[in-house]
């Protein structure tokens, strides 16, 4: 698939005392929860091809979330951003693609709609939020089938950092987002990869021989408690922007904050 980059980065984490640190949470304006950007043709015709072609590796979900899923449908319908226009039984997007509502494929049509994947994570009967159901077409290093039905911990391997504790403060948080308090967070790191990028759990990790990593990659994460179902709904935003890109200051702020660098 073809570069597709945004022109800058909105809000770089590193350079933020609130998010240096994991895990790096603030309240969301709901009203600045979907996002269209410069790269927003760039991004929908790649979630266009990816859902057309390589389907059953973007969208997946378990069958307890079939009414979660349900309910996000329409809480995203009702929710889309200025510049999106109905049109009869279909909307028309910002770039100028008409893409039919079809509510018997509910996470494909969202996953056509909007550049956020939405991740849905409800609980798994055994104290922790599994991974139920998900539009992803935009995955850094992971695969939706070796996630997809999986609690937190374990959706997690095989990451180093991401130990017993970590996932019982996440779980936490899980446990805590209400419906009238979203929260977001932002992580980064340096990438050379397309937006396009699953790997495989037993992949090989080691970034040190990797070269030259021209992008720096941000994911702006949401967590919303959805009222009905009261599953987390997870949506993630990717922003892929050139080093050269980062304003002076953010520039500044990383040569102080060095970030990871991943595949």
């Amino acid at each position: 698939m073809r570069e597709v980059l945004q022109s800058s980065l909105p809000f770089a984490p590193w350079a933020d005392a609130r998010t240096r640190r994991l895990p790096g949470i603030l309240p969301l304006d709901m009203a600045d929860w979907l996002r269209v950007d410069d790269a927003f043709a760039g991004q929908m015709a790649s979630r266009d091809a990816l859902i057309a072609e390589r389907q059953a590796e973007v969208v997946g979900q378990v069958s307890l979330a079939a009414q979660a899923i349900e309910e996000l449908y329409e809480f995203v319908l009702k929710r889309l951003p200025a510049g999106f226009e109905p049109v009869g039984n279909a909307v028309l997007r910002p770039d100028g693609v008409t893409v039919a509502l079809d509510p018997a494929r509910p996470l494909q049509t969202l996953g056509r709609l909007v550049q956020e994947d939405l991740c849905l994570m409800q609980p798994d009967g055994a104290g922790q939020h599994m991974l139920s159901a998900a539009i992803l077409c935009f995955p850094a290093g992971w695969m939706l089938a070796e996630k997809l039905g999986r609690p937190l911990l374990r959706m997690h391997q095989p990451v180093p950092s991401y130990t017993g504790d970590m996932a019982r403060r996440v779980q936490r948080l899980m446990d805590a987002v209400r419906v009238d308090a979203p929260l977001w967070r932002a992580n980064a790191h340096h990438s050379r990869a397309p937006l396009f990028n699953p790997l495989r759990e037993d992949a090989p990790k080691d970034t040190a021989q990797q070269g030259a990593m021209p992008y720096i990659r941000s994911e702006r994460q949401c967590l919303i408690r959805l009222p009905v179902s009261r599953a987390v709904l997870f949506s993630i935003h990717t922003y892929v922007v050139r080093l050269e890109d980062l304003t002076a200051e953010q520039a500044a702020a990383l040569a102080e904050h060095p970030i990871h660098r991943v595949l």
